[in-house]
């Protein structure tokens, strides 16, 4: 023990603690600063929406919508899902699913519920897709549309419905998705308003918990689960003061792959999407920016805090594992490939400001995160780490991220009060501080593996997520 004490104090062991509660202080830094922008943006928001009361506004001048809705292995939820697309409020728009060689009875679902028939269609490959075997057309809606094709991933999947698709806008929904009904009208606004618009993406919730019945989320509710309800916690802090604190500088990086609204055309422009990542959503949303300022094209890329997506978390921990550590890959995919963005004269605000954030903070924080956690505890449990230092540690790298995660959920309280019930509302406190505790540790860990996989270069696919498909019966 005193040979393993003599090599580790040395200055190094002082200068390990200085730098990991620094880059912790600088961590929970960036995030207040987020969340202060989002607060103002907020603010703004809200004056604007009440000018228009509860109801979303209508112009009678929205254009026409393509909705895209890849599938694979979706049987549980994808009736449930179809039936909220098909009644939701606007006034010209088509469905397109693509099921991209699905294994369970997805098609057949779909063919039953909706009275599929073939529907002979030219395709024009303006981008690249895995073979179409087949194209049917709803009797019941003459607005749906399915594309059979072989499995190729998402992205290829996308590719496909982008090339079906008929309008300029096209809008990605994940199948184990539900729109509310005036969600399509709320995300169209910025293209509307501001005609550089390129993409914009509203604000993914979760529907475990919540009443669902013919497509439609009655009553917002709380999971028993508490994975679950960690996860609405975690979805409340990345989306209302993380997407939307970086929206009013023009540097969205992320419009997840959830519920995006985007010009057809500028996504051709690009190649469409990827198909050798499994983070394609940050992948394109990026590859926008950097085509944008590369080409000196004026461009506006949008985040809006109430057009709302519900959909069903895993709850399950082995599922919820293996979807962290993709997104964690999918992220290092995306920032990794587009270094250019953050050196070039033309960076701006996305390539400057948020390639850096995410590259520190989201892609090599958990590294970091878990080597700061590590070096503390065993420099305690060795002697040369103060009690003093420790204390100090986690109150920066766990006291602040209480604060951001219960900050979060003020700003949530303070606008759009999706969950009406303070008895909901005091067991999510409770979850936000508890989460601090394990939870987010074990996302590091999720997210390192993540990593690993990343710099391994495992191939990848579909991320298939475990489901329960209960309020996808109703």
């Amino acid at each position: 023990m005193e040979s393993w004490q003599k090599i580790l104090t040395v200055d190094w062991v002082w200068w390990g603690q200085v730098g990991f509660i620094g880059y912790f202080l600088l961590l929970n830094g960036g995030y207040l600063t987020l969340n202060i922008l989002s607060m103002i943006s907020l603010r703004r928001y809200m004056r604007q929406r009440a000018e228009f009361g509860d109801t979303a506004p209508y112009l009678g001048i929205e254009p026409a919508v393509s909705i895209l809705v890849p599938a694979f292995n979706e049987e549980a939820t994808i009736r449930t899902s179809l039936l909220s697309l098909m009644q939701i409020q606007y006034p010209e728009f088509e469905v397109i699913v693509i099921n991209d060689g699905s294994k369970d009875n997805t098609l057949a679902v779909m063919k039953e519920a909706f009275e599929l028939e073939e529907y002979p269609e030219p395709l024009h490959r303006s981008v690249h897709h895995q073979e179409v075997i087949g194209v049917y057309r709803s009797r019941r809606h003459n607005h749906l549309k399915v594309i059979d094709k072989v499995n190729g991933g998402k992205a290829d999947a996308l590719n496909a419905g982008i090339n079906v698709a008929r309008h300029a806008l096209f809008c990605a929904v994940d199948a184990d998705s539900i729109l509310q009904r005036d969600s399509l009208l709320r995300v169209v606004q910025p293209f509307l308003e501001d005609e550089r618009t390129v993409a914009a993406g509203g604000t993914v919730r979760i529907a475990n918990g919540s009443k669902v019945q013919s497509g439609f989320l009655l009553e917002a509710g709380i999971p028993r689960s508490l994975l679950a309800r960690f996860q609405i916690v975690e979805y409340l802090r990345a989306f209302l003061f993380g997407r939307l604190g970086w929206s009013p500088l023009n540097a969205v990086l992320i419009i997840s792959g959830a519920f995006g609204l985007f010009n057809r055309e500028r996504v051709m422009d690009v190649g469409g999407y990827s198909t050798t990542t499994v983070g394609e959503d940050m992948e394109l949303v990026v590859r926008l920016h950097r085509y944008h300022r590369e080409k000196r094209l004026p461009y506006r890329i949008h985040y809006l805090p109430d057009p709302i997506c519900w959909t069903e978390a895993p709850e399950d921990i082995a599922t919820l594992g293996k979807q962290r550590s993709r997104w964690q890959r999918g992220l290092a995919e995306s920032l990794s490939r587009h270094t250019k963005l953050a050196v070039t004269r033309r960076g701006g605000p996305p390539g400057w400001l948020a390639w850096p954030f995410m590259a520190l903070f989201e892609w090599l924080g958990p590294m970091i995160e878990l080597g700061g956690y590590l070096f503390m505890l065993v420099g305690f449990s060795l002697g040369v780490i103060s009690p003093v230092a420790l204390t100090v540690f986690m109150l920066v790298a766990i006291g602040m991220g209480i604060l951001l995660s219960v900050n979060g959920l003020l700003l949530e309280t303070l606008s759009f009060r999706v969950y009406t019930k303070k008895r909901d509302m005091w067991r999510l406190f409770f979850v936000a501080i508890i989460e601090n505790f394990g939870y987010r540790q074990l996302n590091t860990l999720w997210r390192c593996r993540g990593l690993w996989q990343w710099f391994s270069r495992r191939k990848h696919q579909w991320g298939a997520m475990k489901r329960s498909g209960q309020w996808g019966q109703h």
